[in-house]
């Protein structure tokens, strides 16, 4: 019998070095099925050669002794799991926080055994990404339990475009996805933001799913040790006192699922249909994150998934009336940005084939005309003076998902104007005991900034539910123009509106045209009160002091995403605008003039200047590319994906929420209130960060392939243009 290193040894033989970790370092008799499946694979798709014919070719080849092959053959190297981790962090990871990174003042240099001399003979692993990819694997080997393994030097040294590429399709989708049902509700059903006395699993179900409620009281009566406590919502909207009142007892709130047979019983029960959540903390679906994470989802060929998460927002449609920000009964009152008609389009566009496919279009359709009516057209957030839309949810007291103290500098000049202690003066706010007009109007601006999504930024504080704002009305231009084309292309000019999708607002049937008209007067009241001849820039406008507002935002170029911009006006949003916000790892989010100067009394906000957000880079790419600007596209995409790139490698595999674009060293690093999420990690970043995996597999989208090796070797976007200049 052969050992187990003899073993691991010739399989490692066999085995491509970029597999994914379940296949590289699962259970061994799985990765020998592997291997035996694309044997055949191959062998059936080779071309079969008479032997003659293959002695007379090859005799045509003058022969040469074998010591002058050239034949490359990559190392492997024996190692054992638990000695090399401790033995390599021990000696490279200098500021002991589990990482190997540029900050570490190690050696740099590794010895590992060789495979092929069973360990004996030593190699030198050398420079901070193959030291660095080595403890990312031996990490993951480890989760995996092994003891040994035989690991592949490509895969140590593998470019490192191509390795988050295949991280992020193989590994980070797949760690960011998540189903509610009864599999995992001890878990997700807990809020690590209750924080009442008495936190536990609880799920509020909406009345149209009487199966769901069904299904959890059947869970909570089986497994009494869970406390799983299911509550039924009332019929009809959620009131903001409706909301508060459930703030002693938070939750989550129940998503769409779907019937199967279970395997092992042969029983049918119901189980969740899935999503991707922003980061590893994250167990809910939110709101415009997913949208973007679509893209990339698209993009690395899961389609699956971006299908299942139009379901869910289908789902909250019907039953909740909006997308939420995220399914916690805190949300109730609270939306996001609205993409649904877009993110639906590109996933019929996958599934067209698919006998459900005009069913799943018609449904999603159907909800955000509903949504459309219902949210965005409607009292508070509709304002009736200029037919524009603003973020302006409902809602009562101190927003629940944050600690009070987080409101500490804002609340505790309230306390003391009543005369009572901290947490009495927010309990007898929240209750509606006192009543303070200037207090209500802060929280109203803060619950609307929330809503926007670009929470938080002077560019909105104490002022956002007074501003319509481009990139909100951009998105319902978008709404409009998808809705008049899907229904006049897919429908035949005439959707039957039913029961459950149909709002005051609405009628039975819906056509074409009028949803033609409203983006024409949309746009209309965009050019009127939102476009700046003078500064070549859509801005926001404030309802209230009926102003149009200075503060220069990337959300100008959503005009562009969406359309809405004439060729006239984007010529010079390109021209004049976009040098303003150009910076080393793309475009900054706004500018350092809007921004304004910053002190102890006026600290640093994370979507102001300097940071960088995925979604602004998606949607200013694709935008420029609709109206012809394919090397402004490339620009920006290069330069953002090298960014992403260059942190990935100095700093161990890091993939963050948000990125400092003016830091050409460390632009993970963010010095704003809420910092970053996604680089603390020990070992491995085992997810990512959502729509940043998004923004980098679909921004390699936009990269020709001379583009892409030179991204490849991390090569600034302006040596890259030198270079290329000089050539061509």
């Amino acid at each position: 019998m052969s050992s187990p290193d003899g073993q691991l040894k010739r399989l490692s033989s066999e085995v491509d070095p970029f597999l994914d970790p379940d296949l590289y370092y699962g259970d061994e008799h799985i990765l020998e099925r592997h291997l035996k499946s694309h044997r055949r694979t191959l062998s059936s798709s080779l071309k079969r050669f008479e032997f003659q014919d293959l002695r007379e070719f090859i005799g045509k080849i003058p022969s040469r002794r074998s010591s002058h092959d050239e034949r490359s053959h990559s190392r492997k190297f024996l190692l054992d799991v638990d000695a090399t981790l401790e033995t390599l962090l021990e000696r490279e990871d200098t500021d002991r926080n589990m990482q190997i990174t540029i900050d570490d003042e190690g050696p740099k240099v590794f010895a590992v055994g060789t495979a092929a001399s069973s360990g004996y003979n030593r190699f030198d692993l050398r420079g901070t990404y193959m030291l660095s990819n080595l403890l990312q694997e031996l990490t993951i080997a480890k989760d995996y339990g092994r003891k040994h393994i035989v690991i592949d030097e490509q895969r140590l040294n593998e470019n490192p475009v191509s390795r988050l590429e295949r991280l992020i399709k193989g590994s980070f989708w797949n760690a960011l996805t998540r189903r509610i049902d009864g599999s995992n509700i001890e878990v997700v059903g807990r809020d690590p933001k209750d924080w009442t006395d008495d936190p536990r699993p609880r799920i509020y179900v909406p009345p149209g799913a009487p199966e769901q409620y069904e299904y959890y009281k059947k869970i909570a009566e089986d497994r009494p040790e869970l406390r799983l406590d299911v509550q039924l919502l009332p019929e009809g909207p959620a009131t903001p006192e409706f909301v508060r009142d459930l703030n002693d007892k938070p939750g989550l709130l129940a998503l769409a699922m779907e019937e199967y047979t279970d395997e092992i019983t042969g029983e049918k029960d119901l189980r969740g249909v899935p999503f991707v959540v922003p980061g590893g903390r994250f167990n809910e679906l939110y709101g415009w994150d997913s949208y973007m994470e679509s893209l990339g989802l698209l993009v690395s060929d899961r389609t699956d998934l971006a299908k299942a998460m139009v379901k869910n927002f289908c789902f909250c449609i019907k039953h909740y009336g909006k997308i939420l920000n995220a399914n916690r009964s805190y949300y109730l009152c609270r939306s996001q940005p609205p993409f649904l008609t877009d993110m639906a389009l590109r996933v019929y566009e996958r599934i067209k084939p698919e006998p459900d496919s005009m069913e799943f279009l018609r449904e999603a359709i159907l909800a955000a005309i509903k949504e459309y009516y219902s949210v965005w057209t409607s009292e508070p957030r509709y304002d009736p003076i200029t037919g524009l839309s603003r973020y302006r949810p409902g809602g009562i007291g101190v927003p629940p998902e944050t600690e009070s103290s987080h409101f500490t500098h804002i609340l505790t000049p309230y306390a003391e104007k009543y005369g009572l202690s901290f947490d009495d003066f927010v309990k007898a706010y929240n209750s509606g005991e006192i009543r303070d007009p200037e207090l209500d109007e802060y929280f109203l601006h803060d619950r609307a900034v929330r809503e926007s999504g670009h929470d938080t930024s002077y560019r909105l504080e104490r002022v956002c539910a007074s501003l319509a704002t481009v990139d909100l009305n951009s998105l319902l231009y978008k709404y409009e123009v998808d809705i008049a084309r899907t229904i006049r292309d897919f429908f035949k000019d005439k959707l039957p509106i039913p029961p459950e999708f149909r709002t005051e607002q609405g009628k039975e049937f819906e056509s074409s045209s009028i949803w033609d008209r409203r983006a024409k007067r949309r746009k209309a009241a965009m050019d009127k009160y939102m476009w700046d001849e003078e500064n070549s820039m859509f801005f926001d406008y404030d309802t209230v002091k009926q102003e149009r507002t200075d503060y220069e935002s990337a959300t100008t170029f959503w005009t562009m995403w969406a359309g809405i911009a004439t060729p006239r006006q984007a010529a010079l949003l390109v021209s004049n605008a976009l040098p303003k916000f150009k910076e080393y790892g793309g475009l900054v989010s706004g500018t350092e003039k809007s921004r304004g100067e910053l002190g102890i009394d006026r600290p640093t906000r994370q979507w102001d200047y300097p940071y960088g957000w995925a979604p602004q880079q998606m949607l200013a790419w694709t935008g420029l590319l609709r109206y012809g600007y394919q090397e402004d596209a490339e620009a920006l995409a290069y330069k953002w994906l090298f960014m992403v790139t260059k942190a990935f490698v100095d700093f161990n595999g890091a993939v963050v929420e948000k990125y400092d674009v003016t830091r050409p060293i460390d632009p993970h690093r963010v010095d704003a209130e809420y910092g970053n999420q996604g680089g603390d990690f020990k070992g491995v970043s085992r997810e990512g960060f959502g729509w940043v995996n998004a923004s980098y597999v679909y921004g390699l989208q936009f990269l020709n392939a001379h583009m892409r090796r030179a991204l490849g070797a991390r090569t600034p976007y302006e040596t890259f243009t030198k270079a290329t200049a000089i050539q061509y």
